[in-house]
């Protein structure tokens, strides 16, 4: 004899509870980083033992959509028209808690999975390590020695920087101090009346010390550059 809807729909509804309380117990025993017991079920009765502790809930969700599409056949015939609105619902309510629960179960194997894989990959990183320990550790020294390397180089390229800075901060005031004595030299040449050839041996001399100024600045950016290229 077929089984009426009022049937399968209250065998849904019971496993529903079943697939629910499963999927809950998946879950707090994957966050306390246990694994159920071989001892209890779903219901705290005796039941599957690990591995198939999901399996079962797969199960059980893959007969919940054979109801769904058994009852959503069902209502369309055995239900007078009165009731068919009130049987459509609670069929189309079976059917979303049977999708939230199966992605629920699908996020679960997911997340197991990752897990197996991360695993997986930390016992070949620590067994690569424990393999060639003493390489990763000549690896670590040089690693070391080279940002040491670096350190007292750039330390070093800071000094000369700022040595280089103090030379030309040097000429730009040794500049001003000629300036200085070459507008004096003027209106004391100009006030005793000294000739125009006076006044060009001073002009070549101020030439002169220019020329000086600017070659000592340039050796000094020179030097700088050279110390930078050799200690990188």
């Amino acid at each position: 004899m077929a089984a009426t809807l009022s049937e399968v729909y209250a065998q849904a509804r019971h496993t529903l509870l079943q697939v629910r309380d499963g999927l809950e117990r998946l879950e707090r025993l994957e966050s306390s980083g246990q694994q159920p017991s071989p001892s209890f079920g779903i219901l705290g009765q005796e039941g599957p033992v690990a591995p198939d502790l999901a399996q079962r809930v797969k199960n059980e969700l893959g007969q919940l959509q054979v109801w769904s599409t058994d009852m959503d056949r069902l209502w369309r015939q055995q239900m007078p028209k009165g009731q068919r609105e009130l049987w459509r619902r609670k069929v189309e309510q079976v059917a979303e808690e049977v999708e939230a629960l199966k992605a629920g179960l699908e996020k679960h194997q997911n997340r197991q999975w990752h897990r197996q894989i991360e695993a997986q990959e930390r016992a070949e990183l620590f067994r690569r390590t424990r393999g060639d320990g003493a390489q990763v550790l000549q690896v670590y020294d040089e690693e070391a020695q080279s940002m040491q390397s670096v350190h007292n180089s750039s330390r070093m390229l800071d000094d000369a920087f700022a040595t280089g800075t103090a030379v030309l901060a040097q000429f730009a005031i040794q500049r001003d101090r000629l300036k200085q004595a070459q507008r004096k030299a003027y209106d004391v040449l100009n006030t005793v009346g000294l000739g125009n050839s006076v006044m060009r041996v001073i002009e070549r001399r101020q030439l002169m010390d220019k020329w000086v100024a600017y070659v000592g600045m340039l050796v000094t950016i020179i030097i700088v550059i050279v110390f930078w290229r050799w200690t990188h």
